[in-house]
């Protein structure tokens, strides 16, 4: 029997153990059952966490812990109101504007959604429903992989190699990053006015914006130098991650003052939690990867593809389509390590730019982090509200549908994607 069929059953088999456990149960039963020495599994598991690069996760991880327990978050929220003012929707502009910025300094979703979630859900709760509440942060949560930095563009660009760079792939997430932000504020106008839900916020005062602009500036700068630095060639994304690090760190200790060095420890533990489960499911996943590998699958699916068509539009609806189901199914990080060097290569032979696809391959999947049965932020929403998955599920819906159109634009117009990174020599 094929090794990838006996590992794909054993996987599905443990649909109810931890993905990343199914995984490389699957793949180890595979490759028993076909007689491979097993004494390579774990020098392969080691070859795949072994990487300089991969870093910059748990760094980034460290540096959103330490901004959360800086006192950061209540800063960008009142940053955030005061340019909403008092509109319909109001408190659920600034949950998304909130989310935007902290997008731009923690790089992932889940810690987005617990900083957001544990600081607005009471002022949500005063003017929507406990559903749309966790909605709302959920989104904004989920534009953390999407505008850099990126933790899941970081994984892409590891596992697709010399062809995307990590610089490239900050950039495309940028112009599609502020359609999503404008996308989701003017839904959320939309479903308050037709449920009627009360005007909320502040009134616009220039004089408050002014003051928490001002109260905030040092927060904001710390993208501009972070992401400017990788860009710009002056230091690697692992060396922005540990500069990110250092600059929350001394925010939170001499500027906001609320970082305190007892609260040292609980950040290290948490981001060490929180980067293990990632380094374990890349671990694990690398394993299948390996199975792929020694039978054949890449040359045997791009054969398969290539014979149904030669078209690269049809070939990336084809992709889309099969990461959107994908999305539903497996964790994000393991379909990166399992998927993109399968479709990385083929999509440089449909003559189709590594750049463009690597950011729909990863906005794809991103996607699927809202998207039941394993959507990771609705598993995270729904422990911090205690929300019902039925209730939430239906909530997200539209802004599930709105990233869609998004997806679709920037099939439909590359230069959405292309436009700021060529701009910056990628």
């Amino acid at each position: 029997m094929s090794a990838v069929a006996i590992s794909v059953f054993t996987a599905l088999a443990l649909i109810g153990a931890p993905l990343a456990f199914a995984i490389g149960l699957g793949a180890v039963v595979a490759l028993y059952l076909n007689g491979f020495d097993l004494v390579v599994l774990p020098q392969r598991m080691m070859f795949a966490v072994n990487s300089f690069p991969l870093m910059a996760i748990p760094l980034f991880m460290l540096a959103g812990e330490l901004m959360v327990k800086a006192g950061i978050v209540d800063r960008l929220i009142g940053f955030a109101n005061s340019l909403v003012g008092r509109v319909h929707g109001g408190v659920a502009h600034v949950t998304i504007l909130a989310g935007t910025v902290f997008a731009s300094v923690s790089g992932a979703a889940v810690a987005s959604a617990s900083a957001l979630g544990s600081t607005l859900v009471p002022a949500l709760r005063k003017s929507y429903p406990d559903g749309y509440s966790s909605a709302v942060i959920a989104s904004a949560a989920n534009l953390g992989p999407v505008i850099p930095p990126s933790n899941a563009m970081i994984v892409y660009a590891l596992m697709a190699g010399s062809s995307v760079s990590v610089g490239g792939m900050f950039m495309a997430g940028i112009v599609p990053g502020i359609l999503l932000t404008l996308g989701f504020m003017a839904l959320a106008t939309i479903i308050a006015r037709r449920r009627g839900y009360p005007l909320s916020g502040t009134p616009f005062s220039w004089r408050n914006a002014l003051v928490e602009t001002r109260r905030a500036s040092l927060i904001l700068m710390m993208p501009v130098v972070v992401v400017g630095g990788i860009v710009g060639g002056v230091f690697t994304a692992t060396e922005g991650a540990a500069i990110a690090v250092v600059y929350a760190l001394a925010v939170g200790l001499f500027v906001t003052r609320k970082l305190k060095i007892a609260d040292l420890p609980g950040c290290l533990f948490r981001a060490a939690l929180m980067a293990a489960m990632v380094g374990a499911l890349i671990a694990f996943a690398s394993v299948m990867t390996f199975v792929f590998t020694l039978d054949l699958v890449p040359i045997r699916l791009s054969s398969f593809i290539e014979s149904l068509t030669s078209d690269p539009v049809v070939f990336i609806a084809l992709v889309m389509a099969m990461l959107l189901v994908v999305g539903m199914l497996i964790e994000s990080n393991a379909a990166y390590i399992m998927l993109v060097p399968l479709f990385a290569p083929m999509a440089l032979s449909y003559g189709i730019d590594p750049l463009f696809f690597g950011f729909l391959f990863m906005y794809n999947l991103v996607v699927g982090m809202m998207t039941p049965p394993v959507g990771v932020l609705l598993f995270v929403m729904s422990g911090i509200t205690r929300v019902p998955m039925s209730r939430l599920t239906m909530e997200v819906l539209p802004f599930v549908a709105l990233q869609f159109a998004v997806l679709g634009l920037c099939v439909a117009f590359p230069q959405l994607v292309l436009w700021l990174p060529s701009m910056f020599g990628f």
